[in-house]
């Protein structure tokens, strides 16, 4: 796997010292003095790619000697910058020559700015490729036209690798993002039904996890004292605690630790592109990725504390199919983002209302691009505001994974006004379980019926559990059968 290899360092003005000693006395190096003498090294030492006669290049076109003298009379810092790759991995991705490289500089010269604390406008920089030995790389030097302006913070220098990172090796992070996004769902997907497999066996008949049989039950007694919301950001630390014991116990259960084994390898890989250090694997309960499953486990506790009906919907469908070749293999992600990049500039500021709400399924999916769940909402939200019923549900179900319950409730409202079967069924979930808001039977009620009357078949199924079980309702076999 390609890895971006980044150095750092800084000349101050009258202070350059053994560096610039160091640089400008190299063999084949004509000696030169100050912060310019680096400028000449980088454009004119052995194995620079040269043009007109030197290898600086910038976003726009280089006077060597016009560079030379502006690094010479400047009175800040100037940074110097080194990007390197191996070998095979530069030929690979095609960053083994000066070409691509300033292409890659000159796409994220903001971005760079903006992580060294330089305004845009005042951003300059310049550097030069050298094709040498088994790591080819770029000398790259920056200062600002204003000398008070500018610094370069760890955190600045590591969103300035990412950004370059995400850059080079896109189409490799997009495959391991669709990956690890599949892992986490299906870790997610498969704590949820060993739990509730346990806990239907600890209701039934004999659990055999006797560990998560005791802690479930202790759980579910303690909850009974906790006013307020029960999610685990409310919950106070013993309980947290207790939380969290349970999970980790669920992830030695052999296929939810297969899950999680999986994951963990996807994330290594996926960190290897940005960090030198391996990462720790730490228990799952300590993931914050996976706050979900933590939710999950309070639900299920208070569920079988009041013996309340749980949703069997983790695998519905509640969109329309895209109709796009964009989940097609065979299409390259080049060309996938190409497609996408014609649709955002012809959308304009009133394009047609499908096109957004097409494009915030591919920001928020993944197909082309690197998922985005910011420009996913953008989209989503464009498309809600013109009317179009599946937007305004894709975006309230957006905001509601997010925990923005509250502005998500008016978009699943409207969505359902405008006949989305699904809008209805999630708010209709909403007010039965009371989360997030208070519960309200009869509101959840005629959001099923106007669901189930729709066509939602989980609405229909809900209701018929309802009615058969008297939970929340009077008994009613018939409405039930119905």
């Amino acid at each position: 796997m390609p890895k971006l290899i980044q150095k750092s360092g800084f000349i101050k003005p009258g202070k350059a010292g053994g560096y610039i000693g160091y640089i400008a006395t190299r063999d084949g190096v004509e000696k030169l003095p100050g912060p310019e003498g680096y400028v000449e090294y980088m454009a004119m030492r052995p194995g620079a790619e040269r043009h007109d006669g030197h290898g600086l290049f910038s976003s726009q076109p280089v006077d060597l000697n016009a560079v030379m003298k502006e690094a010479e009379q400047h009175d800040g810092p100037v940074w110097t910058l080194i990007y390197s790759l191996r070998r095979e991995d530069a030929a690979r991705l095609g960053y083994d020559n000066a070409k691509a490289w300033q292409t890659l500089l000159k796409a994220h010269q903001v971005e760079l700015a903006t992580a060294m604390k330089i305004p845009p406008e005042q951003f300059r920089w310049y550097a030069a490729y050298h094709d040498e030995g088994e790591h080819p790389h770029i000398h790259m030097t920056v200062w600002a036209d204003d000398p008070k302006q500018g610094f370069l913070t760890p955190a600045g220098i590591k969103a300035m690798r990412s950004v370059l990172t995400n850059s080079i090796s896109q189409d490799e992070l997009y495959s391991l993002y669709q990956r690890k996004d599949i892992s986490y769902k299906e870790l997610t997907a498969q704590a949820r039904a060993s739990l509730r497999e346990l806990v239907s066996k600890m209701e039934n008949t004999i659990c055999d996890s006797p560990v998560i049989e005791m802690q479930m039950v202790q759980l579910a007694d303690k909850l009974k004292d906790v006013t307020g919301k029960k999610v685990y950001g409310y919950l106070k630390k013993p309980l947290k605690a207790q939380v969290d014991a349970i999970v980790d116990e669920l992830a030695k259960l052999p296929a939810v630790a297969e899950c999680y084994d999986i994951w963990n390898h996807l994330r290594d890989e996926m960190e290897s592109y940005y960090k030198d250090t391996p990462r720790q694997h730490l228990p799952l309960s300590q993931q914050k990725e996976f706050k979900a499953i933590k939710n999950m486990v309070i639900q299920e506790a208070e569920h079988l504390r009041l013996g309340v009906l749980t949703f069997e919907d983790e695998q519905l469908v509640d969109e329309p199919p895209d109709n796009t070749r964009f989940r097609d293999p065979d299409i390259s992600n080049e060309d996938k983002r190409s497609v996408i990049e014609v649709l955002e500039r012809d959308w304009g500021d009133d394009g047609p209302a499908s096109t957004a709400y097409l494009l915030g399924r591919l920001w928020r999916d993944g197909l082309g691009v690197i998922p985005d769940d910011e420009k996913a909402e953008m989209w989503f939200r464009r498309a809600a505001e013109m009317g179009h019923s599946d937007a305004q549900y894709a975006l309230a179900k957006l905001l509601h994974g997010q925990g923005r319950i509250s502005k998500a409730i008016p978009w699943y409202e409207q969505a359902a006004e405008g006949g989305n079967q699904f809008a209805g069924y999630q708010l209709g979930k909403l007010y039965l379980a009371g989360e997030s808001v208070p519960k309200d039977v009869l509101k959840a009620i005629d959001h099923f019926t106007d669901a189930a009357e729709q066509g939602c078949e989980q609405a229909q199924y809900l209701l018929g559990k309802l009615y058969l079980l008297g939970q929340d309702v009077e008994q009613d076999y018939a409405s039930a059968e119905y």
